[in-house]
C-alpha cells in the first residue's frame, strides 16, 4: 500500500507545530504569538494548464507578538523531486494571499531521498528589469545529519530522524536514540504512538536488527535503558496483539464468507431436488436457475 506522505507530515506538525518552528525557523517561532492559532480547512487548487489538482498541507491563522492582525503560516511537504516546485508554491501563495489578503508565511519541507541543490526562489525577470521576486523558506531533511539532532528533546527532532541524512550501517544506533529520545521526551501515548508510528513508516529494522538493537540497549549504562526495554517490549507487545485481532477478524470474514457460500450451494441443491420432485425437466430447472443442464 503507497504511503501517504503529505497526510503523515500534516498530522505531525499540525500535532506538534510550535515545535516544528522552535526547531527549524528559531526566528520565526520567537515572533509568534502561539495563544491564537487556528489550523484552517484544506484549500484545493486546480492546476488548468496541467490538468492536476493540488491540495495545501497545512494552514495555520496566527498572530505576530505585539499585533492585532492576523498571520497565515502556509506548511507544504514535498516528498518527490519537481523541478517546477518554486512556481507551485509561488502560486499557492498568490492564490492564498487573493482569498485571504493578509501576510503570508510560506514554508517547504523537502523530505525526498535525493540530494540536490533544491532553489527556494521564484523569480520572474527581463534584460530590462526583475519583474517578481518570490522567496519561501525551505527545510531541506536528508541535508540534515541526524546525530546532530539526538541531544534535542524535540518530538519534531525525534520523529524526522528517519528522513535525514544517515546510511543503512547506523539504522540500529538510530532507531536506539530515537527510542532514548522518546523516554526523555515523557510524552502522553497517543502522541508517543504517533511519533513511533512516524519514525517507523520510513525506518523499518529486519528481525536480526531488531534482536541487535534489543541486545544494545541492555548493554547500555544511561538510565533510560530500563525505559527504553520497556517501551520495545510494549510496542512489541500491542503490535502482536493488534496482528492477532487483525488475524482473528480476517478468520471470521473468511469463515462468515465460505459459510454463506456452502449455504448457498446447499440451498440451490435443494431447490433443484424440489423442482425436479414435482417433474420438472432438467433443461427446463437449468434455465430457471441459470446453471448449465450437466450441473442440474
Amino acid at each position: 500500500m503507497a504511503i501517504d506522505h503529505d497526510r503523515l507530515f500534516k498530522e505531525l506538525i499540525q500535532t506538534f507545530f510550535e515545535e516544528f518552528l522552535l526547531l527549524f525557523f528559531p526566528d520565526i517561532h520567537e515572533h509568534i504569538d502561539f495563544r491564537h492559532l487556528s489550523f484552517l480547512s484544506e484549500e484545493l487548487f486546480t492546476d488548468v494548464t496541467a490538468g492536476e489538482k493540488y491540495r495545501v498541507d497545512l494552514l495555520v491563522e496566527t498572530k505576530l507578538k505585539g499585533e492585532d492582525g492576523l498571520i497565515i503560516v502556509h506548511v507544504e511537504n514535498q516528498s518527490y523531486v519537481q523541478p517546477s516546485f518554486p512556481e507551485r508554491m509561488f502560486i499557492y501563495f498568490s492564490r492564498l494571499f487573493e482569498k485571504y489578503r493578509t501576510r503570508i508565511v510560506p514554508i517547504a519541507v523537502f523530505s525526498y531521498e535525493a540530494l540536490r541543490e533544491e532553489p527556494s526562489v521564484f523569480s520572474i525577470e527581463f534584460p530590462f528589469g526583475d519583474v517578481l521576486q518570490f522567496r519561501f523558506f525551505p527545510v531541506e531533511l536528508r541535508k540534515k545529519h541526524w546525530r546532530d539532532y539526538i541531544r534535542h528533546d524535540n518530538p519534531i527532532a525525534a520523529a524526522l530522524l528517519g528522513k535525514m541524512g544517515y546510511t543503512e550501517s547506523e539504522k540500529i544506533e538510530l532507531k536506539k536514540e530515537f527510542l532514548r529520545m522518546l523516554v526523555r521526551l515523557e510524552l502522553d501515548e497517543a502522541r508517543q504512538r504517533l511519533l513511533l508510528g512516524f519514525f517507523e513508516t520510513y525506518v523499518k529494522l529486519s528481525e536480526e536488527e531488531e534482536q541487535q538493537l534489543q541486545r544494545e540497549v541492555k548493554a547500555m549504562e544511561t538510565k533510560e535503558r530500563e525505559k527504553v526495554l520497556e517501551l520495545i517490549i510494549s510496542y512489541e507487545q500491542k503490535g502482536r496483539k493488534q496482528g492477532l485481532e487483525e488475524g482473528i477478524k480476517q478468520g471470521m470474514k473468511q469463515g462468515m464468507e465460505q459459510g454463506m457460500k456452502q449455504g448457498m450451494k446447499q440451498g440451490m441443491k435443494q431447490l433443484i431436488r424440489n423442482m425436479a420432485r414435482k417433474g420438472m425437466k432438467a433443461e427446463d430447472i437449468a434455465r430457471l436457475v441459470d446453471l448449465p443442464e450437466e450441473d442440474v
